[in-house]
């Protein structure tokens, strides 16, 4: 972003036009970088004047201002001084008060007195003196991360950002509306998805926009801009109040573009509320696939962005993800409601009661007091204050995973015959593509269930000749572990062995009945 002073803008025919530049102004551009470049090791004051020369040349000179903002941001200025400028400072000082300065001869006699106590020399000390000033910092490196085409490209996005400084209300067209919406939650700004006959438009406003002007909410807008300029397609159309005046700014792909970009992969969350519940959530690696921000669903004429999915996925991947599954056979939506203005949570209840045909559980911060207002519009309401807690949504989810369970259940058959001598009761849920909780209560009738493995009698049999009483355990996980076992305690216990455990070193194999 520049400066306010820095706007380029003009009004004609009641608009607002950022005045945006092409590539005719890589050379300036360059021109620029170049001053900045060949002045390293000097003062401030002499780059200041290279670039007041510059600005003589050029057509506009707060265009190169404007560039020289930009680059100076990523220039490193330091104080370089004999003494410290303070103590030289506070030793002349000390020195004029004993000589009494009125006289050049005098106000020299002092600097002299003060380079004896500091033990340099006077010019040194004189040199000293005012080095802090910034006009006589010396520029110490430029380390641009742009070409002169890249200066030029930040340029008119920096140049764009300040437009919207003064804007009202911001309306955007992307093709990645997904991640815009993901920033607008993430700037705490006031955001309503509308269906227009172009497509799907974000309406974003202030947080008090409602209530007074939302001005002071313009560098959240300009720095929203820099996530819309990522989308390969968009269109943003702003409401300015320039001096009291509202004005129309239009902006597109074609105007901004954002240098050097990497996509973003990541997850992102609103608040610490949300990522706190994800966090705590995706720990307990339930049979639930937690999904940041999945697709945007229909309500009425506006679609609603939830702020979680939850996606049915029995021994799949239980982690925070960014993308849904396509082929999840379930899914429940969650939305936390933070403390919002009264008028935006109605909004919100709106959207909710024109949703039909989805499962929404809404997490509702206790000071709104609309708990009985998301109930009545058919979705749970889970009342928190400070943060969402893990078991009131766990208990939410169980009536559709019990009903999910009872269902996949039903599609098995009552008796099952693993081929494999051992299996664990997980991977033959997995390979069913149900949950453990689904095979529960199957009969197994050429395996014995032992802990949670399904284990052959004859291995059992094998089992207990090649264990003996004395053995380590270390040897007894190895015998089976080449047997495909890993619940090694219900294993033993079942062949009649127990573990004695000598402190945290190791165990010794010992029948069940001695002592």
């Amino acid at each position: 972003m520049l400066t306010k002073d820095l706007l380029r803008v003009s009004r004609a025919g009641g608009g607002y036009h950022p005045q945006f530049v092409d590539d005719a102004r890589e050379r300036l551009a360059a021109r620029v970088l170049g001053v900045y470049q060949g002045h390293v090791g000097e003062t401030r004051a002499d780059l200041q004047a290279a670039l007041t020369d510059l600005e003589g040349g050029a057509e506009d000179f707060k265009l190169v201002r404007g560039f020289a903002k930009l680059v100076e941001r990523e220039a490193d200025f330091e104080t370089r001084a004999a003494v410290p400028p303070e103590r030289a400072r506070k030793r002349v000082f000390e020195a004029a008060e004993a000589v009494g300065v009125v006289t050049e001869t005098e106000r020299r006699e002092a600097i002299d007195r003060a380079a004896d106590r500091l033990g340099v020399d006077a010019d040194a000390v004189e040199a000293s003196l005012y080095a802090d000033l910034e006009d006589r910092q010396v520029l110490a490196a430029v380390d641009s991360r742009w070409t002169p085409a890249e200066l030029v490209t930040q340029y008119n996005l920096s140049l764009a950002q300040t437009a919207l400084f003064d804007a009202t209300e911001v309306r955007v067209r992307s093709s990645d509306p997904t991640t815009l919406v993901s920033a607008v939650k993430r700037l705490r700004l006031m955001y309503e998805i509308r269906t227009t006959p172009d497509g799907r438009e974000v309406v974003v406003t202030g947080p008090d926009a409602l209530f007074s002007n939302t001005r002071r909410y313009g560098t959240r807008f300009a720095r929203l801009l820099r996530t819309v300029a990522q989308a390969s397609e968009w269109e943003l159309t702003a409401t300015v109040d320039d001096r009291g005046t509202d004005r129309e700014l239009q902006l597109s792909d074609g105007d901004v573009a954002v240098p050097g970009v990497d996509p973003v992969t990541d997850v992102t969350y609103d608040s610490g509320v949300e990522a706190d519940f994800a966090a705590r959530f995706s720990a307990l690696g339930l049979d639930w696939r937690l999904v940041r921000e999945p697709e945007p669903l229909e309500a009425g004429e506006h679609v609603v962005v939830p702020d979680f999915a939850f996606e049915w996925a029995p021994g799949g991947d239980a982690t925070v993800g960014n993308t849904s599954d396509p082929d999840a056979p379930f899914r429940v939506f969650f939305e936390v409601m933070g403390f919002w203005t009264p008028e935006y949570v109605e909004k919100k209840l709106d959207r909710l009661a024109a949703m039909e045909d989805v499962e929404m559980l809404v997490a509702v911060d206790e000071s709104l007091g609309v708990g009985d207002a998301v109930e009545a519009r058919d979705h749970r309401a889970i009342p928190y204050s400070g943060s969402v807690r893990v078991k009131d949504v766990r208990d939410a989810l169980r009536p559709y995973e019990d009903e999910l369970v009872a269902e996949s259940a039903a599609d098995i058959p009552a008796e099952l015959r693993p081929e494999a001598d051992v299996v664990s009761l997980a991977a033959l849920a997995a390979d069913y593509g149900v949950s453990e909780d689904a095979i529960e209560d199957k009969a197994f009738p050429d395996h014995e269930r032992v802990g949670r493995t399904l284990v052959r009698p004859s291995v059992l049999d094998a089992l207990a000749d090649d264990v003996e009483a004395g053995m380590s355990l270390s040897d007894a996980e190895a015998i089976l572990e080449g047997y495909g076992i890993d619940d090694d305690s219900a294993v033993l216990a079942r062949i009649g062995y127990r573990v004695e455990w000598t402190g945290l070193s190791g165990g010794t194999v010992r029948e069940r009945d001695s002592e």
